[in-house]
């Protein structure tokens, strides 16, 4: 596959792409109604932080326990349920006078079944599409993802305004059941991709057998932690610019979209490996404008510059998956996710920990001060002459 067309010409793919879209645009719009009613109510940078991005914590949890139902659930199935209990947890969270600490046990219990959901859906595109489609069709979802969150924080800020953040929340919920609907219509039946039960056991065995090679650990680390601190700076949108986090939020949204769509359809495989270091490096360095404190233009043009770089992860994605057994890509897939949103909400609650002592911008400029560090740290590992056979 070498076009978009024939991804979409693909049977099962845009019911697919429509259910990960639509549940992309339902997480960004209750994230941004969450974070903005728990800031509201405390008045806390760090649980504001946490509030949007905290279920990314519990998917390390996920990982580590219950990521071998990825491959032991029939995947039509699993999309839409989860999808129906992600609807009924956000709604939830809409319910007036709700505590602080209960919308957190609810946000605790959907990070939890996100770490399934991951492994099922990108073991799904794998089945969906061939081997040599699948960095094409991880572009389009990447694209989509952008898409979907600038609209999704754009409609989220003025929905917030319009109906306030519980009926946000309510417009969340709505836009997961519909997601829930296209799955079981429009996806085929499929059984499991592996037999057996889930176990705590199976998730270990399998866990450790991925990260004993040496050439997969520094791509699980390059994607995981480099990014994880990224997402803590934009965690802190909301007390940097109250008033503009939706354009902040919607600004590294576009940033997104274009890397993806450069690097996924038009860089040849020889400027992929060329450009992955710098990309890495593009991902941290433009935040550390925000030590002067910058004007809105320019903290806007820093996000955007600096969300390009978000496609080096599509590049690492690709290099896992020539490193990985095509039997264990599902749940090689849902660790990469997994732990790649787990040091998401890691990086939130660092982040807000340091905003909470100091101040936002200076908090960001540290989260990119220490991401640059680590991709720099890394780089040996990653070097083209390391990507070796299935170790």
């Amino acid at each position: 596959m070498r076009t978009y067309r024939e991804v979409f010409r693909t049977p099962e793919f845009t019911p697919f792409f429509l259910t990960s879209s639509v549940q992309v645009a339902a997480q960004t719009v209750s994230g941004l109604a969450l974070g903005t009613l728990i800031y509201g109510a405390t008045g806390s940078p760090l649980l504001s932080a946490l509030a949007m991005f905290g279920p990314s914590l519990a998917q390390l949890l996920g990982a580590t326990t219950l990521l071998s139902a990825a491959d032991r659930l029939p995947p039509r199935a699993a999309t839409a349920g989860l999808a129906l209990l992600f609807g009924l947890g956000t709604a939830a969270q809409a319910v007036p006078g709700l505590p602080v600490w209960a919308a957190f046990t609810i946000l605790l219990a959907q990070g939890l079944l996100a770490s399934v959901g991951g492994g099922v859906r990108y073991g799904l595109l794998n089945e969906i599409l061939s081997k040599e489609g699948y960095l094409l069709g991880r572009s389009v979802l990447n694209m989509s993802s952008g898409t979907m969150q600038i609209c999704g924080y754009a409609t989220g800020a003025l929905l917030v305004t319009a109906l306030s953040p519980r009926g946000t929340l309510l417009t969340g919920a709505g836009l997961y059941l519909a997601a829930a609907l296209v799955a079981r219509l429009g996806l085929a039946a499929r059984p499991a991709r592996a037999a057996g039960r889930p176990s705590v056991a199976e998730t270990w065995r399998t866990n450790a057998l991925l990260w004993s090679a040496r050439s997969r650990r520094y791509v699980y680390l390059a994607l995981w932690v480099p990014n994880g601190l990224i997402v803590g700076c934009e965690s802190l949108y909301v007390p940097y610019a109250p008033h503009h986090a939706g354009l902040l939020f919607a600004c590294a949204a576009l940033g997104m979209l274009a890397g993806d769509t450069l690097t996924g359809r038009f860089v040849t495989p020889l400027w992929r490996t060329r450009l992955g270091p710098p990309l890495r490096l593009l991902l941290a360095a433009p935040y550390l404008v925000f030590a002067l404190h910058p004007a809105l233009p320019v903290a806007v043009a820093a996000v955007v510059l600096a969300s390009v770089g978000y496609s080096a992860s599509l590049l690492l994605q690709e290099r896992l998956m020539a490193l990985t057994p095509h039997e264990l890509s599902g749940h090689a897939l849902g660790l990469s996710s997994s732990g790649m949103l787990a040091m998401q909400g890691v990086g939130a609650a660092l982040a807000g920990g340091v905003a909470q002592l100091t101040s936002p911008a200076a908090a960001m400029t540290a989260m990119a001060a220490v991401s640059v560090a680590v991709t720099l740290v890394l780089a040996p590992g990653l070097r083209p002459g390391k990507a070796a056979a299935y170790a």
